[in-house]
């Protein structure tokens, strides 16, 4: 293992947040509505068909590993694919856990970061339509009141009754 290995591996963890970040605001609120509205609406289940983007996002990651690990690619491509990898599993305990609850672990939010990332992400959710939603990103944030704001600026549109989710 070089020094360069966890370098790549944390510049990956951190890059997908900026590649979340574009596709959940010009793929999964684009082109990829189809399968994403199904997480702005009440789930009948523990599935939804949002859950499909899980396994699209993996493919890269898994292929990576594979590539690194056994076809020879180099270690470059391991420390990308578990990079990719830690991303998603940082996302489901905070997405699909602590914000949506699918497995209930009873946490509660204490930090300041915690609180802001949370609650920006249930900003998102008061708009149930393709348009008009705010904050796309998982782990960073902007500030709930500068949400709240322009939501009202653009006349709440597509904004539910009440949250619920």
């Amino acid at each position: 293992m070089t020094f360069s290995g966890p370098l790549l591996f944390l510049a990956t963890v951190i890059g997908m947040e900026g590649f979340a970040y574009v596709a959940h605001r010009w793929v999964m609120h684009g082109f990829g509505w189809f399968l994403h509205e199904s997480h702005h609406r009440a789930r009948p289940g523990l599935w939804e068909l949002n859950d499909l983007y899980a396994v699209i996002f993996a493919g890269p990651s898994i292929l990576l590993l594979l590539g690194g690990v056994q076809l020879g690619w180099g270690d470059w491509a391991t420390w990308v694919g578990a990079g990719i990898a830690a991303y998603g599993a940082i996302y489901f305990g905070f997405h699909d856990i602590i914000v949506h609850k699918r497995i209930n672990a009873h946490y509660v939010p204490r930090s300041t970061y915690m609180k802001r990332i949370v609650q920006a992400h249930r900003l998102h959710h008061v708009v149930e339509t393709k348009h008009g939603t705010v904050s796309f990103g998982f782990l960073w944030a902007p500030k709930p009141e500068d949400l709240k704001a322009e939501l009202k600026r653009r006349g709440n549109a597509g904004v539910r009754g009440s949250v619920g989710r």
